[in-house]
């Protein structure tokens, strides 16, 4: 009697059942900070927003910080109608917050083309691409020249 071998059927986790789902991809910038933003749909809201694996609320303890990520989906008139994953890297904690927050407003436009003039309108489809200047041979910053002295 051959008796055969059957394999379990693999269960699916938690995270293929997010990589099904339908979602709308973005890249913020600022600085040197780069945030890569992923916004899923939901009838209701289920994480909130991710940042790198944690809640926005861990990852950046100011309210203002907080006020600018949410920004574009408060402006938009879409709270409370989308999970937002985002994977961040780079710059300083507040270059972060406005990397995502240019992000998830590009990945909003994906989402619906009308959103373009309204979140244009404020600012939030703008990337700011002020970035500190380099440092020159012979000064001690970018710009500022050793103290002159005249003996």
């Amino acid at each position: 009697m051959v008796t055969k071998k059957i394999k379990p059927e693999p269960k699916e986790t938690a995270e293929e059942t997010v990589k099904a789902e339908k979602y709308y991809c973005a890249v913020g910038r600022r600085k040197t900070a780069v945030a890569q933003v992923r916004i899923y749909p939901v009838e209701k809201l289920d994480k909130g927003i991710l940042v790198n694996d944690k809640k926005m609320d861990e990852y950046f303890p100011l309210f203002r910080l907080r006020d600018a990520v949410k920004s574009p989906i408060v402006s938009a008139g879409q709270e409370g109608k989308f999970d937002v994953s985002v994977h961040v890297a780079g710059g300083g904690i507040n270059a972060q917050a406005e990397a995502i927050r240019l992000g998830i407003a590009r990945a909003l436009v994906k989402f619906d083309e009308t959103l373009r003039k309204a979140l244009r309108d404020r600012g939030f489809l703008t990337r700011d691409a002020r970035v500190v200047e380099r440092k020159k041979p012979g000064l001690l910053k970018a710009r500022r020249a050793p103290q002159w002295a005249k003996r």
